[in-house]
C-alpha cells in the first residue's frame, strides 16, 4: 500500500484501538504504523506516537519490531520469516530493546539539531551509529532486470541476515542516510499540541506544519473554528445582543 494513501486509513483504524498487553495477538491488534516522516530515519523515530489519546509503541517487543520493519519495507518478508524461525526464545525482544535505545538516542540528536544545517563538528556525535554500520554484511549481486530497462541485468544490493541483531542494520542505514542526505533545516516537529511526530518538510516554500491533515491538521482547523465561534459569541454578549 502506498504510504501517503494510507494515512487516512491509519487514522480511522487508530480511533478504535486501545492500549493493551504485549505479544503476537497485540501486534495484530495494533493499527498500521504511521509513515509521515518523508524519510525512513524519521519514520523510525515515529515508531512511537500518540495519534489519538493513548501512546502506541510499534516496536515495544520483538514481534512488533519485525512487523514494523516489514511495514517500512526495510526487511523482506522472506528474511523476517527466516529470522523468526531461527531466533532463540526472547532473542527478538532483546533486539527490539536495542532498537528502542537507538531510537531514543537518535531522537535526542534530531530534536537538538532540527531547524538548522548540520556542521562538520557534529561528526563526533555519530560514533555510536558508525559502530553499528561497521557490522553490516551487505554485498552486491547481478540479477535479472525486471524494471523494463533496455539491459537484461541489474546490480542489486543485498544483505546477509545471520542473526536477529542484523535487523538493526537497515535502521542504522536509514539514520545515516538522513544525516547525509537531508537538510536538517527542514526537519520539523508537528505543531499539534500533543503530537510527537517528526517529518522532513519537502513542500514548496517549506511551509508544512502538520504530520498530516488527517492526524493533526484537521484537528487544528476545528479547534481554531471553535475558538473563533466562542470569541464571536463573547463579543455579541458584551455588545448586549
Amino acid at each position: 500500500m502506498d504510504r501517503a494513501c494510507s494515512q487516512t486509513r491509519v487514522h480511522i483504524l487508530t480511533l478504535g484501538w486501545k492500549a493493551g498487553g504485549r505479544g503476537i495477538g497485540d501486534v495484530m491488534a495494533r493499527p498500521p504504523a504511521i509513515f509521515v516522516g518523508d524519510a525512513p530515519g524519521l519514520d523510525f523515530l515515529n515508531s512511537i506516537a500518540t495519534p489519538v489519546d493513548a501512546p502506541i509503541d510499534w516496536i515495544d517487543d520483538g514481534e512488533g519490531f519485525a512487523s514494523w520493519l516489514e511495514q517500512a519495507r526495510l526487511v523482506s518478508v522472506d528474511a523476517l520469516t527466516s529470522i523468526r524461525a531461527h531466533a532463540l526464545p526472547g532473542e527478538l525482544d532483546k533486539v527490539a530493546d536495542q532498537a528502542r535505545s537507538l531510537r531514543e538516542w537518535f531522537r535526542g540528536f534530531v530534536r537538538e539539531h532540527k531547524g538548522r544545517a548540520l556542521a562538520a563538528g557534529d561528526l563526533v556525535q555519530f560514533e555510536p551509529l558508525n559502530r553499528l554500520l561497521e557490522r553490516d554484511e551487505s554485498f552486491s549481486r547481478i540479477v535479472p532486470q525486471f524494471g523494463g530497462g533496455s539491459e537484461p541485468f541489474e546490480l542489486l544490493m543485498a544483505r546477509r541476515w545471520r542473526t536477529p541483531e542484523a535487523l538493526l542494520l537497515p535502521i542504522g542505514e536509514a539514520l545515516a542516510q538522513l544525516i547525509c542526505t537531508e537538510d536538517f533545516s527542514h526537519i520539523k516537529a508537528c505543531e499539534g499540541p500533543a503530537c510527537t511526530l517528526l517529518f522532513a518538510d519537502h513542500t514548496r516554500g517549506h511551509a508544512r506544519r502538520w504530520c498530516s491533515m488527517a492526524l493533526c491538521g484537521n484537528r487544528a482547523k476545528q479547534a481554531a473554528h471553535r475558538h473563533r465561534a466562542k470569541a464571536h459569541r463573547v463579543q455579541l454578549e458584551d455588545s448586549g445582543f
